[in-house]
C-alpha cells in the first residue's frame, strides 16, 4: 500500500485544535490565562495602536480607552505642564499655610500689634529697617500681614469655590440631562424649553441676585451662599451635554438588554447610561473650575464675595488693586498666581478634550 502524499501545511489552512485526552482538565479560557497574548483583528482592535499592528498581522496586547486616553494625554506638552502646575499650586495652598505656620510662627491673619511700626506694607524680602530679609518673600499688606500666606489662604479658598460650585453644577447638570435625554418627547421638550429660558438671561445677573437677597451675616455662610450660587446656575451647558451624549446611547445593545430584562428607569440612566458618559462631562468639569474661580475673583471685586477676614485670590487682588501705583506686590503676586491656576487648568482641559475625542485621536 503506496503512502499518501503529504499535503504542505499552507495548502490546508487553519489546523483544527487536538481534542483534550479524557481524564484531563481543559485548558483555560484565554481570559483567565494571565500573560497571554491575543491575536486581534482589525475590527475587533481597541487600542489605536493596536489597529496598525493587526493589519500587519503582529500579536499584540489588549488596551482600554482610559489607557489610551492617558498616554495621548502625555503626549500633550501643555496638559502635562499644566497637571503638574495645579498639582503643585493645590499641595501648596494645603500646605502652605501650616508649614510657615510652624516654621515663622505667624498665621495668613496675623497682625503685629505689638509694634505700630510693624502694621505698614513691606515690599518682598524687605525687613522692617529696609534690610534684606526671607520674611516675608512677597511683602505684606497694609496691616503688615504676610503676603505669602495670604495667597496660599486664598488659593485653598479659590480651588474651595472653584471643585464645590462645579460638583454642585455636575450633580444637578447630569442628573436633569441624563433624565431628560433618556425620557424624551413632551417630557424633554419641556425641560429643554426651560435651559433655554435660563440660558437667556445673564449669568452673572443672576448670581448677584442670589447673593444679594440671601446674604449671610457670617463669612463662612457668605461662603458657603457663594457655593450654591454659583453651582445652580453653572449647570445649563452639562445639562445639554449629558442629554446628547444619553440620546446616543438610550438605542444600544445593552439598554435593550437592560430594558428587557426588566431593569428600573433610574437605574438604567444613573447605572448604565451616565458612566457611558463621563468622558465629556470630566472635560467640562476642568473647564468649569477655572470659569467658577473667576466669576468669584469678579464678585469679590465686587465685594459679593468671600467676606474678611477670609480671603481668596479674588479678594486680594481687589484690595492690591486700590493701591497699585503705591505697593504693587499686594496685585502682582495674587494676581499672577490665580491667572497661572487659571491657565494651567484651561490647558489641562483642553487636553483632556483631545485625549478622550475619539475623532482627535493621532496617528
Amino acid at each position: 500500500m503506496k503512502d499518501e502524499p503529504q499535503i504542505p501545511k499552507s495548502e490546508v489552512g487553519h489546523e483544527e485544535p487536538a481534542l483534550t485526552p479524557l481524564g484531563t482538565e481543559p485548558a483555560p479560557p484565554v481570559r483567565a490565562r494571565e500573560g497571554d497574548v491575543i491575536h486581534t483583528s482589525p475590527e475587533l482592535a481597541v487600542g489605536e495602536g493596536d489597529v496598525r499592528s493587526a493589519e500587519r498581522g503582529d500579536i499584540v496586547a489588549g488596551s482600554s480607552l482610559w489607557k489610551d486616553a492617558w498616554r495621548r494625554l502625555l503626549r500633550n506638552k501643555l496638559a502635562v505642564f499644566g497637571m503638574i502646575v495645579v498639582a503643585l499650586v493645590t499641595l501648596a495652598a494645603l500646605t502652605g499655610p501650616f508649614i510657615i505656620r510652624k516654621v515663622a510662627g505667624f498665621s495668613p491673619d496675623y497682625i503685629p500689634t505689638n509694634d505700630v511700626k510693624l502694621i505698614k506694607s513691606f515690599p518682598p524680602f524687605t525687613a522692617p529697617d529696609g534690610s534684606f530679609s526671607w520674611t516675608h518673600p512677597m511683602g505684606t499688606d497694609n496691616a503688615g500681614r504676610d503676603q505669602l500666606a495670604r495667597v496660599l489662604q486664598g488659593g485653598q479658598i479659590s480651588l474651595l469655590v472653584g471643585i464645590i460650585a462645579t460638583l454642585v453644577s455636575l450633580v444637578i447638570g447630569v442628573s436633569y440631562g441624563a433624565v431628560s435625554g433618556y425620557l424624551g418627547g413632551k417630557v424633554d421638550n419641556l425641560m429643554m424649553r426651560l435651559v433655554d429660558v435660563l440660558y437667556s438671561l445673564p449669568y452673572i445677573i443672576l448670581v448677584i441676585v442670589l447673593l444679594a437677597m440671601f446674604r449671610s451675616s457670617t463669612p463662612l455662610g457668605q461662603l458657603v451662599l457663594l457655593f450654591v450660587a454659583l453651582g445652580s446656575v453653572s449647570w445649563l451647558t452639562m445639562a445639554r451635554i449629558v442629554r446628547g451624549q444619553v440620546m446616543s446611547l438610550k438605542n444600544q445593545e445593552f439598554v435593550l438588554a437592560a430594558r428587557a430584562t426588566g431593569v428600573s428607569t433610574p437605574r438604567i440612566v444613573f447605572r448604565h447610561l451616565v458612566p457611558n458618559a463621563l468622558g465629556p462631562v470630566i472635560v467640562y468639569a476642568t473647564l468649569t473650575i477655572p470659569s467658577v474661580m473667576l466669576s468669584e475673583a469678579f464678585l469679590s471685586f465686587l465685594g459679593l464675595g468671600v467676606q474678611p477676614p477670609l480671603a481668596s485670590w479674588g479678594s486680594l487682588a481687589a484690595d492690591g488693586i486700590q493701591n497699585l501705583a503705591i505697593f504693587p506686590w499686594q496685585l502682582i503676586f495674587p494676581g499672577v498666581t490665580m491667572a497661572l491656576m487659571l491657565f494651567s487648568l484651561n490647558f489641562l482641559g483642553d487636553g483632556l478634550r483631545d485625549a478622550l475625542d475619539p475623532q482627535m485621536r493621532k496617528e
